[in-house]
């Protein structure tokens, strides 16, 4: 039997020109070697799997074969390496040292290879410093690490510095493409591909994946049995649960996303993909920003075709539910039913209320939002459709703003052929509170509304009454803030000033029954109601500490001998 040998090390890059994704850096060093402008000491630093240690033994080889002697010969007794992990004491550093010293039997230099340099320990480093900073003409030393800030800034000062990228993902794909030909094996460009994007820039990494796939599946790779090994969710699955969401398929949906959680997938790596997917589709409606799709070709048309199927709103929406769904799932105690109501959400993004074809379980986004603003609460929508429906206001409009329900003609008809109060404590006015919660409707000022003339002394009155109605129905914040001030009459408007920002934002908010109850009593629906702030008023109202004593001050000169003597604070 053959011994196997593992894909990262039968196909290291012997060459310069072999390594993958770093041209930049092996430029660089070609050229120095070639200009005899080598540094002494070179730092490697980058993530794991992308050519460090490589590219410092091509180098450590390269650097004697440039001066024309023993082109053939690989000096390995002139290449010594230190793995820094294991061998990281002050003594291993003082051997180092004295290694050093010595000169070559043959070849021009002796190359230290000192990998994880990280590894050392404090004394270690400060051991190195010296022998680093004025190294014989000889030594040459090359330090790699994954972790350049746990390095000490005496040793970077010394070192000249490469920082070594990730490996893209179509640069990875490319090399497994080669490498698929030299082993004579029949892999799919989308099996390559996600093999690519799991190494997430690690070309070991994705060597290692390979080698790991070619044993489960053979000579043939294909996109199934790399997403079986890998436990990576196909991107078919993210086409079809975005297909159902577009046509408002809600129970297919849930039942799709059942499906994929009994394949052993996790919920949280279900939404992060699919916000993935969102962002890929956004990327693929645009012709400059295509390019940012780092898919396979196959997929690259598929993503292409669903992206003119999707709207920008339903992107951008999907992006911010699926985001919003990660962030609380770790938090959340029902983590399935979080999915499941992000999904009901998103299949009900492009749902258009004007279809003849009304489903029942399509559930507005508004909904889940809570959106719930004062004008929506049972009492004021039953008071709006009493009004309308005895026609006490002329050509007053409305408009629907959240769910149409079958009830609500049915309860406005009701409400129109009789005037007998229902009790509140009755199933039926229960139901119908409930059906009524769901409908916000919203007064529109439209031209031909009366505005008749009314005097201050009328408006006065109606102000208190309105402020007397709030004490009794327990709302006595909002009447003392009506009653902090007397409303001034100018140009048809009710002009109100209070002394602080906090007082109009509460009244603000209460604003809106206030100017409805003065229109209707009025018989001017063309008045509004206008709060300012007077800042000298709120001055009255809020001293700062040194305010307060500078007042004190005024009154009584004697304080501030009061305030020495006992060396008092403010």
């Amino acid at each position: 039997m053959e011994h196997f040998i593992v894909s990262a090390r039968k196909y290291r890059p012997q060459t310069f020109e072999d390594v993958i994704g770093q041209q930049a850096i092996t430029n660089t060093l070609e050229n120095a070697i070639k200009n005899n402008h080598l540094a002494q000491a070179l730092l490697f630093t980058g993530p794991r799997g992308v050519g460090k240690t490589t590219c410092a033994r091509i180098l450590a080889k390269k650097i004697n074969q440039a001066s024309g002697e023993y082109l053939d010969e690989d000096f390995a007794f002139n290449i010594f390496e230190l793995d820094a992990a294991s061998n990281n004491s002050v003594d291993d550093i003082r051997n180092l040292n004295d290694q050093v010293r010595i000169p070559p039997q043959t070849g021009k230099y002796k190359v230290y290879i000192i990998d994880e340099v990280h590894m050392l320990s404090s004394a270690a480093f400060n051991a190195f410093l010296k022998t680093l900073e004025e190294p014989p003409a000889h030594a040459i030393f090359i330090l790699a690490t994954t972790e350049k800030h746990k390095i000490i800034p005496t040793i970077l000062s010394r070192c000249q510095i490469f920082d070594f990228k990730r490996i893209g993902v179509l640069d990875t794909k490319k090399y497994l493409e080669k490498i698929a030909v030299q082993e004579h094996i029949e892999a799919e460009d989308d099996a390559l591909h996600i093999i690519a994007q799991k190494a997430d820039g690690a070309l070991r990494d994705a060597l290692s994946i390979f080698d790991r796939v070619v044993s489960f599946s053979g000579k043939e790779l294909t996109r199934k049995a790399v997403t079986e090994n890998l436990n990576v969710l196909d991107y078919d699955e993210y086409f079809k649960t975005t297909d159902l969401l577009l046509e408002n398929k809600i129970p297919e949906v849930l039942v799709h996303f059942n499906s994929i959680l009994s394949k052993g997938f996790d919920g949280n790596h279900f939404i992060t993909g699919l916000a993935s997917h969102f962002r890929d589709l956004l990327v693929s409606k645009d012709k400059i920003t295509v390019d940012l799709l780092e898919v396979g070709d196959n997929a690259k048309k598929k993503y292409l075709s669903q992206a003119e199927k999707c709207d920008l709103q339903f992107l951008l929406q999907g992006i911010e539910l699926a985001n919003d769904c990660d962030l609380k799932y770790k938090s959340s105690k029902n983590q399935r039913l979080l999915v499941e109501l992000a999904l009901m959400q998103l299949a009900s993004v492009t749902y258009d209320r004007e279809k003849k074809n009304n489903k029942p379980y399509i559930i507005s986004a508004v909904v889940f939002r809570s959106k719930i603003t004062k004008k929506s609460s049972a009492k004021f929508v039953k008071e709006e459709i009493k009004i309308a429906a005895k026609q006490e206001v002329p050509e007053i409009k409305y408009k629907q703003k959240i769910i149409e329900t079958p009830a609500f003609d049915s309860i406005k008809a009701e409400l129109k052929n009789t005037g007998r109060r229902q009790s509140a404590l009755s199933l039926k006015s229960l139901e119908r509170k409930t059906e009524i919660a769901k409908i916000e409707v919203d007064f529109e000022e439209v031209d031909g509304l009366p505005a008749d003339d009314f005097s201050e002394g009328k408006l006065l009155k109606l102000w208190e009454a309105y402020s007397n109605l709030l004490m009794e129905d327990g709302k006595k914040s909002v009447a003392s803030i009506m009653n902090s001030n007397v409303p001034r009459l100018e140009n048809g408007m009710v002009h109100f000033q209070l002394p602080n920002a906090m007082m109009k934002d509460q009244l603000d908010r209460a604003k809106s029954p206030l100017l409805k109850y003065l229109r209707e009593k009025l018989n001017n629906f063309k008045l509004d109601i206008i709060v300012d702030v007077n800042e000298e008023e709120t001055k009255k109202y809020a001293y700062t500490p040194d305010e307060k004593y500078q007042k004190l001050k005024e009154k009584n000169n004697a304080i501030e001998l009061l305030k020495k003597t006992f060396d008092l604070d403010i």
